[in-house]
């Protein structure tokens, strides 16, 4: 009789956990097809930049890409073959292809429904403008380690090439942005010798510095140049400045910081390259510059006045106020429920929509029960028309409405550099779900 319950055990443990495996996969799997349903929903099926395609025929459902990505819900199983469930909010740092045991992951541009454009680079980080380069982000690349990489490399080659050169009194290279590239490729370019100069429309960070609070901004080591190796794998946007102010200090590395290039131009054997503040001249140039390029701008009256800004930094510094957040993106929302948190704010939220869909779910939950308790002024369907220093004007379905107001964050994203490029003579391809 024992005998007989023993094999009976034996059976059921046997069955058992198989069954219970299999389950809890199905459920998993459901779970992400529902994220993925969502981001559908939302309109955040369309990846921002560099992203994996998952061939399913090779893909045999390991697992070892999901457990290899670091972001929370971008990639899952969804019956039994990986799947990117949240396409927005992929980084594109590889560390998916890296894992894959079957090569089932190629990481693209694009997608059949939506084309990005990438500038022809050389393996060199050349444009086809010879002189001219680029590196980071610009390039398609967001992961900050890869820039780094790139700014480096791009930095080492570009003093390669001007070895060669006769000795002249003119700036060996002009970096544009100073972002992770940037900064890296100002600091090889320092240990290397070259007479250069850091330039960025706005300041430390370049990018970086218009993420959200607390963005998980960098997720493998990385190593600057002169400063060493960052070791840290997991660093939120914060660190990631307290790290550059840290290399700032440590290595003497200057950003000309509030200078927008406005133009760049060849003279012969030399370029030219004007800013908001000054013209110079350079023998080579590095595109260091995020994909965002210039921040969006509304174009109506008064909006030069002090009180407009197109980024927030520290929402803690404002209040006791009336303030008026235009935009219906996370970054809008974002701004608007940090900057409702501080004492004595009365915060307005335009957008020119009937509603905010293309934000993340969290963001949506967190700015509905913010509206229902009245602690945000949604104003929906509407465009501010004219900005006065004590007001703002705003047309509402055809209703002027008229807000007292002491400060404006516009926040409807960045003007891609695109045609600035061009103008450069940067030709471009555009890329469909291609490398």
């Amino acid at each position: 009789m024992i005998e007989v319950l023993i094999y009976v055990a034996v059976a059921a443990l046997t069955l058992g956990v198989p069954v219970f495996y299999v389950l809890r996969e199905r459920k998993k799997s459901r779970r992400a097809a529902g994220i993925l349903k969502k981001a559908v929903e939302r309109g955040l099926d369309q990846p921002v930049s560099l992203h994996p395609y998952i061939d399913p025929d090779k893909c045999m459902g390991s697992g070892a890409c999901v457990e290899a990505c670091p972001e929370l819900d971008v990639l899952a199983l969804v019956d039994g073959r990986g799947t990117l469930i949240n396409p927005s909010r992929c980084i594109g740092h590889g560390m998916c292809q890296a894992a894959c045991p079957v090569d089932a992951i190629t990481l693209v541009f694009g997608t059949e429904k939506r084309g990005v454009d990438i500038p022809h680079i050389k393996g060199t980080y050349e444009t086809n403008v010879s002189g001219v380069y680029i590196a980071g982000e610009l390039g398609g690349m967001g992961l900050i380690r890869n820039a780094v990489s790139q700014g480096k490399q791009a930095a080492q080659n570009i003093a390669k090439s001007l070895v060669s050169e006769p000795k002249r009194e003119l700036m060996d290279l002009i970096i544009v942005g100073a972002g992770p590239a940037g900064i890296s490729a100002a600091l090889q370019a320092k240990k290397d010798g070259l007479k250069f100069m850091l330039v960025d429309q706005e300041d430390l960070g370049g990018t970086v510095l218009t993420y959200p609070r607390r963005k998980l901004v960098m997720t493998a080591p990385m190593d600057l140049p002169i400063y060493g190796p960052v070791n840290a794998r997991e660093i939120q946007k914060e660190s990631l400045i307290e790290i550059f102010s840290d290399v700032m200090n440590r290595t003497g590395l200057v950003v000309h910081s509030n200078q927008r290039v406005t133009e760049v131009s060849r003279l012969e054997d030399r370029f030219k390259v004007v800013t908001t503040q000054a013209e110079y001249q350079t023998k080579r140039v590095l595109l260091a510059i995020g994909r965002r390029g210039t921040p969006r701008k509304l174009n109506v009256p008064g909006e030069r006045c002090d009180k407009v800004a197109y980024r927030i930094l520290e929402p803690e510094k404002f209040h006791d106020l009336k303030i008026l957040v235009v935009g219906g993106g996370d970054s809008a929302v974002e701004a608007t429920l940090a900057l409702a948190e501080q004492p004595g704010n009365t915060v307005h939220l335009s957008y020119r929509g009937e509603g905010l869909f293309r934000i993340k779910e969290d963001n949506t939950t967190r700015i509905e029960k913010a509206i229902n308790k009245g602690i945000v002024n949604p104003l929906f369907n509407s465009t501010v028309t004219r900005i006065e220093p004590e007001k703002v004007y705003l047309d509402q379905s055809g209703h002027e409405i008229v807000l007292p107001n002491d400060q404006i964050f516009v926040l409807i994203g960045g003007e891609l550099p695109t045609e600035f490029l061009k103008k450069i003579g940067i030709e471009f391809s555009r890329k469909f779900g291609e490398r």
